[in-house]
């Protein structure tokens, strides 16, 4: 997999909504999620602690079942800790909160498992969505990136009726900004760093760099090549990413192409249209 770090297709204007985006999945993250500070310093997570992160995300994640069964669950972590004839764990009780499974959606946007899950996303969303942003305008950008985050969480719930494990991430918005991407400048190059003994840096046309991550979420979503699949919804990528395309594609007409880039790639000059 490839890891992209820019583009050369600069915007017309601020992109504050992608910022604004941004800013909030880390503050959502740094500042309400349990454990998040102690996870980067590199404190050990004891059972108090997951016992919290557990009823957080059971509270505030969206569970394909309650998506598509319109109910909550008998019991629920509440977080705190306790002792039972197995040992110590985590009590259950019957929850005392009311859940609205559609409102769960949005506020699972802005939920990530850890570091790595966020900042992988915030990049994509960084490096992509300034121009999305920029040829929908502030507000329909805006609707746009909902949009394809409901539609990824509930098109993997549909293929997940009775999963019970909590769907989290902003990365099925961010796959359709993505596919938007995709339709709109599949010319634009991009900046990546490729893993290959070291990280090699090149310059690469969108189209290279989002179809094979595509291609990626796609195999991986059918179960091939990837082990413990189940902890990752591949199934929410595609969908997100076919539904930007989708969206993004009546725009298509219009667009103004990207700018030709100077200078050299792959190590000769670079050719027009390529």
């Amino acid at each position: 997999m490839v890891i992209p770090v820019h583009d050369l297709n600069p915007a017309r204007r601020t992109p504050w909504v992608t910022y604004a985006l941004i800013a909030a999945n880390f503050v959502v993250f740094v500042f309400l999620t349990p454990g998040a500070v102690s996870s980067l310093t590199g404190g050990g997570s004891g059972l108090a602690e997951l016992c919290g992160l557990q009823a957080f995300l059971d509270r505030y994640a969206a569970v394909p079942q309650e998506l598509i069964h319109h109910r909550m669950p008998r019991l629920v972590p509440t977080g705190e800790t306790g002792v039972g004839p197995q040992g110590p764990g985590c009590v259950v009780e019957p929850p005392a909160y009311g859940k609205s499974p559609e409102l769960s959606v949005l506020t699972a946007m802005f939920l990530h498992g850890g570091w790595l899950h966020l900042l992988g996303n915030m990049l994509f969303l960084w490096i992509f969505g300034n121009n999305i942003e920029d040829r929908m305008g502030h507000l329909r950008y805006l609707l746009f990136y909902l949009l394809c985050g409901y539609a990824a969480a509930y098109g993997f719930a549909l293929t997940n009726t009775d999963a019970t494990t909590p769907l989290i991430g902003a990365s099925g918005a961010v796959a359709g900004v993505l596919g938007a991407y995709l339709v709109l400048y599949p010319r634009a190059r991009v900046w990546v760093l490729v893993p290959f003994l070291i990280f090699l840096p090149l310059r690469l046309p969108a189209w290279i760099v989002l179809g094979l991550w595509f291609a990626l979420q796609a195999v991986y979503s059918s179960g091939a090549g990837v082990t413990g699949a189940g902890t990752v919804a591949y199934a929410a990528h595609v969908v997100g990413f076919v539904v930007g395309m989708l969206i993004a594609w009546p725009l298509k007409p219009g667009t103004p192409p990207p700018p030709e880039p100077g200078g050299i790639l792959f190590g000769r000059q670079t050719r027009r249209g390529w």
